[in-house]
């Protein structure tokens, strides 16, 4: 058996920094430790969904395509077999966006029972964004750089400000529960999270999306980075089938619109370019329905 986050990163450890103080860290996986005749824990997932799976009559190539169906047609509980624990360190603003995905365990450092650190999120002036137009919760656009320093200025001495009136709260014996009150949002917390492999890709679909905020998207990012090596398998298939993705989800009013166009202009549908037998016969019942000749 071989320890599975050692052989992925001999090199290195297995954390990556993230914002200005930030950063996301792989503390452990399940499997943790795979058959030295396997090289990521994809395995678990093709051994889940054949349940009487014995070792050596499905060759890799089995595997990747069960894998590749089970993403294509969304059969998701085998993929709770695998899950993933990770130490992060964020903002409390983005911790409070994230913990909205509420398919995951968390344990949060207190500040009722530690002093909470001086250490606060700070955008980079190219990076200061306006409010969007079009979309009430997003950003769009910068602001001008000798006015994006200004504000980042009042920006850092507010925090500033603010972390030296808890401090005084605390030394005038104010309880740390109460005292935190003033600490302001983009203040540094860390917790474990540990999630399945499932509803973490509903995360990454989420949160590694454009329309996401910029600094959660970070985040995420260094999640897929973190776990693409343990699970290439997989993450191959979601990037190919998912709507986030590479794929893409149509309404009823949309498939009714392609079957008119496509009926009126009696067009071919051939093949698709993969070498899957099952996903070209597959294909052909999507073409037929869409009105394909």
């Amino acid at each position: 058996m071989k320890d599975l986050i050692s052989l992925k990163y001999a090199d290195r450890e297995p954390v990556i920094n993230v914002l200005d103080q930030g950063f996301v860290r792989l503390v452990d996986c399940m499997p943790s430790r795979i058959p030295d005749a396997e090289e990521s824990a994809d395995h678990a997932i093709a051994e889940a969904a054949r349940c009487c799976y014995k070792r050596g009559t499905k060759s890799i190539r089995d595997d990747k395509m069960l894998i590749r169906y089970l993403m294509r047609h969304n059969h998701t509980s085998p993929l709770e077999m695998i899950e993933f624990k990770f130490h992060v360190k964020l903002p409390i603003f983005v911790a409070r966006q994230w913990i909205r995905h509420r398919t995951a365990n968390v344990n949060e450092m207190s500040g009722r029972y530690s002093e909470m650190p001086e250490e606060f999120y700070t955008p980079q002036p190219d990076n200061l964004r306006t409010q969007s137009q079009l979309n009430r919760q997003g950003s769009e656009g910068s602001i001008d750089a000798a006015e994006a320093q200004a504000i980042l200025d009042q920006f850092t001495a507010n925090c500033r400000g603010a972390f030296t009136l808890y401090r005084e709260f605390l030394d005038s014996g104010v309880a740390r529960e109460q005292a935190r009150m003033v600490v302001p949002l983009n203040t540094y917390t860390e917790w474990y999270w540990k999630i399945d492999l499932h509803n973490l890709l509903h995360f990454l679909d989420l949160r590694c999306d454009s329309h996401a905020q910029w600094e959660i998207r970070e985040y995420a990012d260094a999640i897929l980075e973190l776990i693409k090596p343990l699970v290439p398998w997989t993450i191959d298939a979601w990037q190919d089938y998912s709507p986030y993705r590479n794929g893409l989800m149509l309404t009823g009013f949309e498939v009714d619109q392609l079957r008119k166009v496509i009926t009126e202009a009696n067009l071919s549908a051939g093949e698709i370019d993969v070498d899957n037998k099952l996903e070209q016969i597959e294909w052909k019942t999507k073409a037929k329905k869409l009105g394909f000749e």
